[in-house]
């Protein structure tokens, strides 16, 4: 069984290095811990792993019962991605309201929020259209290109 206070103290080196996967194993378990990357929680909980014990002739042996899986949650939902490098704004200004809202449909041609790159504020559109299932940034927050800005279910 694994001590939930080493457990504890993993996840707080990760956080305190900022690291994102760590696998750890002895001759019992494996532990692999997965955390989400610039506050975007991942999918993947940590799981725990252990080995399935050796047979008489060495050879290992079938765990008795697998884990059931879990349903993804984001299960059909599309991404709306970064283009670029930049800070993410959700308004036009600060005492404005947000460009869209969780439930709000979208469609292409829908301005989703500003990245500032290079003191220049760029639209960006939805290029889909669906509803806003998720915001998976904060405004003011530095992304990347390519990272998943927003979830829509596509209608």
């Amino acid at each position: 069984m694994i001590d939930t206070e080493r457990l504890k103290e993993l996840v707080k080196l990760m956080v305190e290095n900022d690291l994102t996967e760590l696998d750890l194993q002895d001759e019992t378990q494996t532990v692999t811990l997965k955390r989400g990357h610039n506050g975007v929680p991942m999918t993947a909980a940590p799981m725990v792993h252990a080995r399935p014990a050796a047979g008489p002739m060495g050879e290992a042996q079938a765990p008795a019962a697998e884990a059931p899986k879990l349903a993804d949650p984001t299960a059909g939902q599309v991404a709306i991605e970064s283009p670029m490098v930049g800070t993410f704004y959700s308004s036009p200004n600060p005492d404005a309201a947000p460009f869209v809202k969780i439930g709000q449909t979208v469609t292409p041609d829908t301005v989703v929020c500003l990245i500032e790159a290079m003191k220049v504020f760029n639209e960006i559109k939805a290029e889909k259209s669906g509803v806003i299932e998720q915001i998976l940034v904060k405004s003011g927050q530095a992304v990347e290109f390519g990272q998943k800005l927003f979830l829509i279910r596509p209608s």
